[in-house]
């Protein structure tokens, strides 16, 4: 199945700066097939895309984002995706 992963960025230039070499290696270092990622052009945020057996192990590697456990980010969402 394919998954989309929001997300939106606290407002917190530092910490988010800090954070996103790690972030980039964790999503590249998965080997996810299908994946495709960056941030929206506003640095507001940014989408993950990618093919997975199950949304519960999405919101697993989710929860392993950099992001999310240095808690930089407003609010994110998995979804999943069904391109025509």
């Amino acid at each position: 199945m394919r998954v989309t992963y929001f997300y939106w960025m606290k407002r917190e230039p530092e910490p988010i700066r800090e954070t996103v070499p790690e972030h980039v290696s964790y999503w590249h270092g998965l080997g996810l097939r299908g994946y495709l990622g960056g941030p929206y052009t506003d640095r507001t945020g940014g989408l993950i895309l990618f093919d997975i057996d199950a949304v519960e192990e999405a919101e697993r590697l989710v929860a392993g984002d950099p992001f999310v456990r240095a808690e930089v980010l407003d609010s994110w969402q998995v979804k999943q995706w069904e391109p025509e």
